[in-house]
């Protein structure tokens, strides 16, 4: 069985003219209807760094929840933030449109990272305040009764000279283990990671912590990604991010963008080796019209 996240948030910023709300709505409504485990929506970030997503609220109070039962996931990188996602759906919230559910987030999504400069670049954070802002995003998560979902970039290599290796990681994911977070994606974010390199970080992590759900956030060039699958798959890797049309890329990475390891790149993997996806790959396509029109 394999969980499939999919995160259109992270193709909607990788694209720099302004995409109508609306258009979004309908894109992250067909990415429900096809089934995925759950859709990363929006983020709560400042508007000046990420101006595509500042129409987040907007975005989820349009989404239409009938019928799915995909989780819905927002990205947050502070206390503010978060408060502003866990209050979607309240009575405080703009009423739903005649018919429509109100969309309730389910999980807020946290950036850490192995990389102490990285952290600098993408939160403008420390480690250690880093660490706080998780604890922070704990108590809110826990009142309001929602998931935290902390990943962590970095976690295949280091372009920035900062220490690296498998071990570095397992403390990481030992650190979040002990808070209690049972979901942590590992991400490469540059789309320069060897299938070794993969294979040998997730066995590490997954013999040490075998009640976790890692996951991958892979970027990855085209045609690349079989033997990138295929080695966190082997490792036991069960959950994977994807985007529609493989769009997108962190903007605070690196001076270009490496795009998201593409949704039909994994169902082609699933199909090749016989593995139950669960996506309705009819309105997949829709999905994947809709987003084309945006670029």
């Amino acid at each position: 069985m394999i969980t499939i996240v999919e995160t259109p948030r992270d193709a909607f910023q990788g694209i720099k003219q302004f995409i109508p709300t609306e258009r979004k709505i309908r894109i992250i409504d067909l990415m429900m209807k096809a089934g995925f485990d759950t859709v990363e929506a929006g983020s709560y970030v400042s508007e000046k760094v990420i101006p595509q997503m500042a129409d987040t609220t907007q975005v989820l109070r349009g989404l239409d929840k009938k019928n799915s039962r995909s989780r819905v996931m927002v990205l947050v990188v502070n206390k503010r933030g978060a408060m502003r996602a866990v209050r979607q759906g309240t009575q405080n919230c703009h009423p739903p449109a005649e018919n429509r559910e109100q969309v309730v987030v389910d999980d807020l999504l946290f950036p850490f990272s192995t990389s102490p400069t990285f952290l600098k670049r993408n939160l403008n954070s420390t480690v250690e305040k880093a660490k706080a802002t998780i604890g922070e995003l704990l108590g809110i998560c826990d009142l309001y009764k929602k998931r935290l979902i902390v990943y962590l970039s970095m976690s295949f290599g280091n372009p920035y000279g900062d220490p690296w290796d498998p071990g570095i990681v397992e403390e990481y994911a030992g650190f979040l283990h002990g808070l209690g977070l049972k979901v942590i994606p590992l991400s490469d974010i540059l789309g320069e990671v060897a299938p070794a390199t993969v294979h040998d970080v997730y066995s590490r992590v997954t013999r040490s912590f075998p009640d976790v759900e890692f996951g991958f956030h892979l970027h990855s060039m085209p045609g690349h990604e079989y033997e990138l699958i295929d080695a966190a798959w082997q490792a036991g890797v069960r959950r994977f991010d994807t985007v529609t049309g493989g769009f997108g890329g962190c903007p605070m990475a690196h001076d270009y963008m490496v795009g998201n390891l593409n949704t039909f790149a994994l169902v082609d993997y699933c199909e090749k080796n016989g593995i139950a996806h669960g996506l309705d790959l009819e309105v997949l396509r829709q999905a994947a019209r809709e987003i084309s029109k945006t670029i």
